[in-house]
């Protein structure tokens, strides 16, 4: 069996940017496993811009921004295998893996670092009618056929979801020649950021219908067109008489993204039922001590920026305790109230806390001219006005160290939205 001070599930984004935190942070037995043959993760499918803005203060294309950190993994001469697919990660840190060059083998960890990604959600999570034709892609999987293999899926278009992958391949598509025929969003909001409703939809006069979703598929060999259905806001069911054809020879799903947490759970890892990511603490540790999470495993994020951001301090902190250096003492819980779904962290110790910590969150519902509102054990001491608060963008708040110093009693951190 081998070992190492810190095991790293995931070269990706977050699994090269908590590599090199570990290492700047003065621990350098490090192992990143990577089921794929490069690093990089799924930057390297994204060729459209905007990455980088606020870690570089440049603007990147994915496979740029993933460069930066391969090269820098490379440069500290971090160990990583790729081709290696992590079957299972005990609750004492073993973890079980499998390639070509070495076989099964075990590593034992004194710390381990979840980094997977997230997965999209697939067609037949969503229960919709009529055969199984060719045609029918994934937004991810549409994206990784046009700009890395080169092939088409097809020529016209419809897109179910308005989740960023789909508003992007939107624009993509249409700039190989497709005819991108809509986007449909069950939802009254699009799952996506504003700049890419703009940058990808309105730039290209690509309808988006909101309250509209596929009810039926038609086509056996391949995919001939889709019946659109407005739906009810309220219960999201289709209205009769609403029903509509369209001529398409494809069908991209863009429904939403999933934490990829089946090792979490074999882990015996405490999952948060409203991220399906693990819960963690200020120091991104999950309930089992010594396992760490961080970026879209954790919970799903709108920019790689912040996924960079949070898995850099799950590095540090992998370091700290592979140190001795964390200690779990007094616990604060951060309690998502009206208007937000989840929070990460969900507990707080004050004693670990970095100067600033962050609380990131994403809203329940589309809220303008409202205020963000942080209470400490019933105490309101942030009111932040907001013009519009939407799911489709993650917010964050800022907790200062000095709070927990002056209020050494402190039990809660609610955070919830407020319209006055």
């Amino acid at each position: 069996m081998l070992t190492r001070d810190i095991v790293i599930i995931g070269g990706g984004p977050a699994g090269l940017a908590a590599a090199i935190s570990c290492h700047e942070a003065g621990d350098r037995d490090i192992l990143i496993l990577e089921r794929e043959s490069y690093l990089g993760g799924i930057l390297n499918q994204c060729i459209h811009n905007g990455f980088g803005l606020h870690t570089f203060k440049e603007e990147l294309t994915g496979p740029e921004y993933a460069a930066r950190y391969v090269d820098k993994v490379r440069e500290y001469g971090i160990e990583f295998k790729l081709d290696t697919m992590v079957i299972d990660v005990a609750n004492d840190k073993v973890v079980t893996a499998i390639n070509e060059k070495d076989g099964l083998l075990q590593i034992q960890a004194k710390a381990v670092i979840l980094a997977m990604g997230c997965r999209e959600r697939s067609r037949g999570a969503l229960n919709i009618p009529g055969y199984r034709p060719a045609g029918i892609f994934s937004a991810g999987t549409a994206q990784r056929y046009v700009n890395i293999e080169g092939y088409m899926p097809g020529k016209k278009i419809v897109i179910l979801g308005s989740g960023d992958i789909g508003l992007i391949m939107a624009r993509r598509l249409t700039l190989e020649g497709a005819q991108v025929k809509m986007v449909l969003e069950i939802m009254s909001y699009s799952g996506g950021l504003k700049r890419n409703i703009v940058q990808c939809l309105d730039d290209y006069e690509i309808p988006l219908r909101l309250n509209h979703t596929v009810t039926k598929i038609f086509g056996k060999e391949r995919v001939a067109g889709v019946q659109v259905s407005e739906v009810d806001p309220a219960t999201r069911q289709p209205i009769p008489g609403t029903e509509e054809y369209v001529e398409c020879d494809t069908l991209l799903l863009s429904v939403g993204l999933i934490p990829e947490n089946e090792l979490t759970r074999k882990a015996n890892v405490r999952i948060n039922p409203k991220t399906s990511g693990p819960e963690v603490d200020e120091t991104l540790t999950t309930s089992i001590p010594g396992i760490f999470a961080a970026g879209n495993v954790l919970h799903v994020h709108d920019l790689v920026d912040y996924v960079s951001q949070e898995a850099a301090l799950a590095g540090k902190f992998a370091a700290k305790y592979v140190a001795g250096k964390i200690h779990a003492g007094k616990t604060v819980t951060v309690d998502p109230q009206f208007g937000v779904r989840y929070t990460v962290p969900s507990v707080i110790h004050p004693e670990n806390a970095e100067d600033i910590s962050v609380i990131r969150f994403r809203t329940d519902n589309v809220y303008r001219d409202a205020y963000l509102s942080v209470y400490l054990d019933g105490e309101r001491v942030q009111h932040l006005k907001k013009r519009i608060l939407t799911p489709g963008e993650m917010e964050q708040v800022s907790i200062p160290k000095k709070w927990f110093a002056d209020r050494p009693d402190l039990a809660k951190i609610v955070i919830r939205v407020e319209k006055e």
